[in-house]
């Protein structure tokens, strides 16, 4: 029982903090604030997570193991893959905390010194790796459309989907960042793709 409750105040912890560093940043965020929104003292919020910048870290994993897990379901590949990005950016529009969280994040941590500097680049190198992969394979498929670069390709999906974000962040009533994604694939794979796995 013991064990089961330690690890549902962790995820408490996590949930809190992500909307914390969502609202204000991780530099506007202290820890007696997620503290406090998790009914715990500041050194009950150190034993489970002994500095800010582990609890961040803690917060980005969970997000990517989310995330990952769900991109990754019946291994797509190919055009497929690169479709399966739509569905993940409509989920994205259910969980408007962890967008906010991402774009803020993403934005501070382009300074050396901030605590998920280090993750962020690698975040976004592996990004562009993976999708290079997508656009290839797909090319290699047959389902990609004649001139269309895999390594340009994948670094302007990724713009595209950040750009999106934070237009949608701040008008969500005007922005479908999913259709927009969707007709940026569809201007690339070819019509004759029937969902190669």
């Amino acid at each position: 029982m013991g064990y089961a409750k330690g690890r549902a105040k962790r995820r408490d912890i996590l949930d809190q903090a992500t909307a914390l560093f969502g609202e204000a940043g991780y530099r506007g965020t202290s820890l007696r604030e997620i503290a406090a929104r998790c009914g715990l003292s500041h050194p009950g919020l150190l034993h489970y997570f002994p500095t800010k910048e582990s609890l961040l870290l803690a917060v980005l994993e969970l997000r990517d193991e989310v995330d990952q897990t769900w991109i990754t379901a019946g291994q797509p590949r190919g055009a497929a893959a690169l479709r399966r990005l739509v569905d993940l950016v409509a989920l994205n529009t259910t969980r408007r905390g962890i967008v906010e969280l991402f774009t803020v994040l993403s934005a501070e941590a382009t300074a050396a010194d901030h605590p998920a500097h280090a993750y962020f680049v690698e975040r976004y190198r592996t990004l562009v790796r993976e999708l290079e992969k997508a656009y290839r394979e797909a090319c290699e498929a047959g389902d990609l459309r004649p001139g269309v670069d895999a390594a340009r390709a994948a670094r302007e999906l990724i713009a595209l989907m950040d750009g999106l974000q934070i237009q949608w962040l701040l008008d969500d009533t005007s922005v479908d960042m999913a259709a927009t994604v969707e007709a940026h694939l569809t201007a690339q794979i070819s019509s004759s793709e029937h969902g190669h796995q």
